[in-house]
């Protein structure tokens, strides 16, 4: 038993190894363009890492840590301009936060997480092609969500980020966008502070569970998205498509899951 659990480890290091310019590479990149649009990356990394077949164990504490990193570099600029409305946001983010441990200590079959994964990610993926359009939030009455709703949208989201490891952000921001919660800016920064909590509370709820981290790793990607994360928040004055970024990041999404989805249905 320790022999096959050796050359199965053995075996992982050398992929990781061989693996690893690729991965630093897609994850700067990812990071670039999530941290311009107030975003954590979450569901890309995810769907990266299940691309190359990284296991379960590794991949979901890897995405959660990566979602801290880069947001956090978001929710500086988004407070110090002025966009981070702490009482509006506390509600939907505060309740998420239980639920979120509680996703991150619940233990999955790898079958039961990458069904789940899988589903998460076609429905990221939608959710970024069916966003509305920035001159439509920008013009129109904002609406006010009850704090009731505030609460089940933050319980949902933060049980699925804990689960999977996707921040939750990408489910939250185009629910607020097509609400008309409030202004793309002041969205953006709450979709940033809602990624960051739930990230924290469903990998404290991992390491409660005593899942490990392979620093090994995670350090490097660490680095890579902290590079990407500093160059994508400042990124806004750069005029790219937001429509082809998004497209394309949402086609990268798409496929994952349905390949995720072709492996283990």
């Amino acid at each position: 038993m320790e022999s096959t659990d050796l050359s199965l480890r053995s075996a992982f290091l050398s992929k990781l190894k061989s693996v690893q310019p690729e991965l630093l590479f897609l994850f700067f990149l990812i990071a670039v363009i999530y941290a311009s649009a107030g975003f954590g990356g979450g569901s890309s990394y995810l769907a990266v890492l299940t691309l190359f077949s990284i296991p379960m164990a590794t991949l979901r504490p890897v995405a959660l840590l990566c979602n801290l990193v880069v947001v956090l570099g978001n929710l500086w600029i988004f407070h110090r301009n002025g966009f981070l409305h702490w009482r509006k946001s506390s509600i939907v983010v505060l309740a998420g936060l239980p639920f979120s441990f509680l996703g991150g200590y619940w233990k999955l079959s790898e079958r039961g997480f990458f069904v789940l994964l899988g589903f998460s990610l076609l429905a990221a993926a939608l959710a970024m092609l069916l966003q509305p359009k920035q001159e439509a939030l920008e013009s129109g009455a904002h609406w006010r969500l009850a704090p009731a709703g505030n609460a089940a949208l933050g319980s949902g989201l933060g049980l699925l980020a804990g689960l999977t490891g996707i921040g939750g952000g990408i489910f939250l921001s185009p629910v607020l966008q097509l609400l008309r919660w409030d202004t793309p800016k002041t969205i953006a920064a709450t979709a940033s502070l809602f990624i960051f909590c739930q990230s924290a509370a469903g990998l404290a709820g991992q390491l409660a569970r005593q899942a490990t981290i392979n620093w090994t790793f995670a350090w490097p990607l660490l680095l890579a998205v902290w590079a990407g994360g500093q160059v994508g928040a400042r990124w806004s004055a750069i005029r790219l498509s937001q429509v082809l970024v998004r497209n394309l990041t949402a086609a990268l999404v798409l496929y994952a899951g349905v390949n995720i989805l072709w492996q283990y249905l």
